[in-house]
């Protein structure tokens, strides 16, 4: 047996997922290919369950009636994302993918690249790019296309910092690094209180908008003249309730994805040289596959957690295979399964060709994220507007707060 499995199993019971996150941070490849290997299936304490395979992730994300969002569902409510099939599902998220328009989505990446050059500017040389570049990049895409013109870019930023701590970082596997869960639930709460009525004032005004022949395009006044139309059962709290899921999801993951990229990239020479010309390439595109491998590297959310529903038999065809019971926690260490050798060519190489489909970045099968479109043109053109900067460097590692990047240096020739 390898020396992970040596040091996880002689672990206290109390000790052995904490060490299972710390070893697939720090020491991710070896780590990896010795689970993938020797225990595919690691079941822990608290009737948890780690795996790693591609196959046995792709399995748990695509079967979403066998494995679960439950653990969403007490932070987010009734929100489509926090139920798996289900009418709401069904019928929310269609709606909201269709007014995301693809049409939109070269309008937006030119608003992003002279936003985050502007940012840039500012900063003269320096900046602390969380605190200063990305997240405020994708607020102001938050007010110029999905209709929060004018709003005050802080609290947009602080309600979606809430409520993605308490979805991702405050659940109960987490409580051995979350130092206070009960101030991150008030946390949530008061944003969504604060969020509902600063909503509820912008639906006002779209109301009368639309009723009065307005034709803005921005997201919300389109949901709103959806709601009008009675064509689809999508009352005006649905376009509340949607629209506050917008800015949630646009921001924090947003900054998150950037900075890991960002990271990753400026940690290898060699690639970094190559991702610097393809910046510079007319046509941006040939740019994306270096973020997105760097993300595969990489990546905001290392793994996806399930609640199993039915037994299913994971590690199938192995030694290893056990067969998970209802009420069990899946980690589906996706991060894992980015460099499994049955899904991947050569995994350990960095390979720019690969883009974003081949990779977990925005999530797989039936909860794939929503805002999938508009992120892969947002995340690589603020990657790209930093690496135009001439002699770009970081100052030191990225420093993390609550699971995300709070502060990271970066330095450049003004």
């Amino acid at each position: 047996m390898g020396k992970y499995l040596n040091m996880i199993d002689a672990a206290p019971a109390a000790d052995k997922w904490p060490m299972v996150r710390e070893l697939m941070m720090r020491e991710r490849q070896p780590f990896f290919a010795e689970m993938q290997s020797e225990r595919p299936v690691l079941q822990l304490p608290d009737d948890m369950v780690f795996i790693t395979r591609y196959v046995d992730c792709t399995l748990v994300l695509n079967r979403w009636n066998d494995f679960g969002v439950d653990l969403y569902k007490p932070k987010q409510g009734d929100y489509f994302m926090a139920q798996d099939d289900t009418a709401d599902h069904w019928r929310d998220k269609s709606i909201m993918k269709s007014i995301l328009d693809f049409e939109d989505l070269p309008a937006m990446r030119k608003f992003v690249g002279e936003r985050a050059a502007s940012l840039l500017r500012e900063g003269q040389g320096a900046i602390d790019a969380p605190q200063s570049l990305t997240r405020a990049v994708p607020v102001s895409l938050v007010q110029e296309f999905f209709g929060f013109q004018g709003s005050n870019p802080k609290k947009l930023i602080d309600w979606s910092y809430w409520n993605q701590q308490d979805a991702f970082h405050n659940q109960p596997f987490d409580r051995d690094v979350t130092p206070d869960p009960d101030h991150i639930v008030a946390e949530r709460k008061r944003a969504n209180i604060h969020l509902a009525f600063y909503i509820g004032r912008v639906l006002l005004k779209r109301v009368l908008q639309v009723k009065f022949g307005g034709d803005r395009q921005d997201s919300v006044s389109r949901l709103v003249r959806l709601s009008f139309s009675k064509g689809v059962k999508f009352p005006l709290k649905k376009v509340l309730f949607n629209a506050g899921g917008l800015l949630i999801g646009a921001v924090e993951t947003t900054s998150h994805a950037v900075n890991n990229a960002l990271a990753e990239l400026l940690s290898r020479p060699d690639v970094l040289e190559r991702a610097k010309a393809a910046a510079a390439s007319p046509d941006p595109k040939d740019f994306d596959g270096f973020v997105f491998e760097a993300l595969r590297f990489n990546p905001a959310f290392p793994y996806f957690f399930r609640t199993c529903h039915t037994p299913t038999t994971l590690g199938g065809g192995t030694p290893h295979a056990v067969e998970v019971k209802p009420g069990t926690t899946v980690i589906a260490c996706t991060h894992a399964a980015m460099f499994d050798e049955a899904g991947y060519t050569d995994p350990p190489a960095f390979d720019s060709r690969r883009g974003l489909y081949q990779t977990f970045t925005l999530g797989y099968g039936h909860h794939e994220c929503l805002g999938r479109a508009v992120a892969s043109v947002m995340v690589p053109e603020i990657v790209r507007q930093v690496l135009l900067l001439p002699d770009i460097r970081q100052e030191g590692p990225i420093v993390y707060q609550g699971g995300v990047p709070e502060h990271y240096a970066l330095r450049w020739a003004a």
